[in-house]
C-alpha cells in the first residue's frame, strides 16, 4: 500500500492509499461517517459506510479530535470535497485517542486571542495557522532562492555581541560568563559588512531581538531578518535589489501556495500585481503627501505606522522612501554629497497598511566619519574596533538592508496582526508557550 501526502492525494486518483496524520473533525450520519483528516500538508474529507468497512466504521465511531491515526482507502475525486478530493476508508488504525476526560483545548469554535496564544503550541495545527506556516517556509524558501542567484554567499552572524547597532534603549542584555556583559544582536548587519569585505556580496538570514515596549500589530521582540551587504555597492545597489527580492517572495507564494492563500481567503489579485519595478518617491515627497492628506508631520519626523499606511495608500504595490534626514537615521549610514543632512537610506512600505517591511542604506565608508557619528551617538569607541577596522584596511562604499520576514508574511498573508506569522510569537509581555 502506497503511502501518500494529503497534499499529493490528487496525484493518486483511483489509487488504494495509505495516510497517516491526525483526525481534524468528525461529522456522523447514520450508518455514514465523514472525517476530516489533517497530516500537516493539508486537509482531507474522508467517508466511511457501516455496511462496507465494519470495523473501520466501529474504530473511527466517536473518536475523539485530534487523535493519531492511519488511514486507508481509495482516492477519488469529489468537487464538494475540500481540495477536491476524498478518501473512500477502508481501514483505520487509531494511533493515540485523545482522552475523553480531557479532549483537545482548541475546539471548532471562537476562541479569545489570549487563549489561543496560551495554546499557540496546539493552536498551530489549525487549517489557517497551519497554511501561514507553509506559506512563511515558501517565502523563505523564495528568498534564499533569489538571493543565492544574485551571487550572494549565505554567511551567518552572532547571537551575542558587545554593543549596539541600532539604538541602546532596545537592546536585550544578557549574564554572559565570568560577569562580562553581551547583548542578543539587534542585527547581523555590522558583522555581515565583514564578511562582504571578505566575500564581497553576502547575506545573512536569522534571529533578531528588540527590547521595544511597543504594543502593536507590527511589532515582536524576536523576530527574523534577511540582511544582505554588498562591496562597492550603493543606495540605488539596493533598492533594485530590494525589490526583485520582494517580487520574488511574492511571485514564490503565488506560484506554489495557491492552496494555503484560498484557505486564508487572500486576495491573490493583489498579489499578482507585485512585480518590480516599485514606485520610488524621497522623503521629503513623502512629507507632502502626508501634509496633503492632513497629517501634521514636517520635515525631520520620522514615520510611524499611521504614516506609512498614508504613503503607501496612494500605490498597489510596494512604495520606496529615499533619502530621509541623518539625525532621525542610524549612525552608519553614508550621509549625501550633495546633502549631508539627507542619509543615503531608503524604507520599503508594503501597501494594504502593513508598513516598513526593508529598511537599508548605503554605509559610512570613511573611518573619521564613523568616529565622529559613534561620538555623536554615545556609543563606546572601544566597543567598536574590529568594526572601525573595516574603514583601516582596504574600505570601500558599501551597502545593504534588512527585510523582515514576519511583516512581509503578515502582508502576504493578510492576517490581521504579526504574532500569527511565526510559530512561537515573542511579543511585550508574552514568552510562553
Amino acid at each position: 500500500m502506497t503511502t501518500i501526502t494529503i497534499a499529493n492525494a490528487g496525484r493518486h486518483d483511483g489509487q488504494e492509499v495509505t495516510i497517516r496524520g491526525w483526525l481534524y473533525n468528525l461529522r456522523e450520519s447514520g450508518k455514514l461517517l465523514f472525517p476530516i483528516f489533517r497530516d500537516g500538508t493539508g486537509i482531507i474529507q474522508g467517508v466511511c459506510s457501516l455496511k462496507e468497512s465494519p470495523d473501520a466504521f466501529n474504530a473511527l465511531k466517536g473518536l475523539t479530535q485530534e487523535s493519531s491515526v492511519i488511514v486507508t482507502g481509495k482516492i477519488r475525486a469529489e468537487q464538494r470535497a475540500p481540495g477536491g478530493y476524498e478518501i473512500g476508508i477502508t481501514g483505520i488504525q487509531v494511533v493515540q485517542k485523545v482522552p475523553e476526560a480531557t479532549p483537545f483545548p482548541i475546539q471548532l469554535k471562537e476562541h479569545g486571542v489570549d487563549f489561543l496564544l496560551d495554546q499557540r503550541h496546539l493552536w498551530i495545527r489549525t487549517p489557517r495557522q497551519a497554511a501561514i506556516l507553509r506559506i512563511r517556509a515558501q517565502a523563505v524558501k523564495s528568498a534564499r532562492d533569489f538571493m543565492d542567484a544574485q551571487g550572494y554567499t549565505l554567511t551567518d552572524a552572532p547571537m551575542f555581541t558587545p554593543a549596539a547597532c541600532e539604538g541602546t534603549t532596545t537592546l536585550f542584555e544578557v549574564n554572559y560568563i565570568d560577569d562580562q556583559k553581551a547583548f542578543l544582536t539587534q542585527s547581523g548587519q555590522l558583522y555581515i559588512e565583514a564578511t562582504a569585505m571578505a566575500l564581497g556580496k553576502v547575506y545573512t538570514f536569522g534571529p533578531t531581538f528588540r527590547a521595544e515596549k511597543s504594543k502593536t500589530r507590527r511589532h515582536l521582540t524576536e523576530f527574523w531578518m534577511l540582511e544582505p551587504e554588498a562591496a562597492y555597492a550603493g543606495l540605488d545597489d539596493m533598492m533594485e535589489l530590494g525589490e526583485g527580492l520582494v517580487s520574488a517572495i511574492v511571485q514564490g507564494v503565488v506560484k506554489h501556495r495557491s492552496r494555503e492563500l484560498e484557505t486564508l481567503k487572500r486576495d491573490v489579485k493583489k498579489l499578482e500585481n507585485i512585480k518590480a519595478p516599485f514606485p520610488r518617491i524621497t522623503y521629503e515627497e513623502a512629507v507632502a503627501v502626508l501634509q496633503k492628506n492632513g497629517n501634521p508631520t514636517k520635515f525631520g519626523d520620522d514615520f510611524g505606522g499611521d504614516e506609512e499606511t498614508v504613503i503607501s495608500r496612494s500605490f498597489d504595490r510596494p512604495v520606496m522612501v529615499h533619502h530621509y534626514p541623518s539625525a532621525i537615521k542610524a549612525f552608519y549610514m553614508q550621509p549625501d554629497a550633495q546633502r549631508p543632512d539627507l542619509a543615503l537610506s531608503f524604507d520599503m512600505l508594503a501597501p494594504e497598511g502593513y508598513g516598513e517591511i526593508i529598511g537599508g542604506s548605503q554605509r559610512i565608508h570613511d573611518f573619521d566619519l564613523l568616529v565622529q557619528r559613534l561620538k555623536q551617538n554615545n556609543l563606546p569607541e572601544e566597543a567598536f574596533q574590529w568594526y572601525l577596522d573595516l574603514r583601516r584596511y582596504g574600505s570601500v562604499p558599501h551597502a545593504g538592508f534588512g527585510l523582515g520576514l514576519e511583516r512581509t508574511v503578515a502582508w502576504i498573508c493578510g492576517t490581521e496582526h504579526i504574532r500569527e506569522v511565526i510559530p512561537f510569537p515573542r511579543m511585550l509581555y508574552r514568552v510562553y508557550p
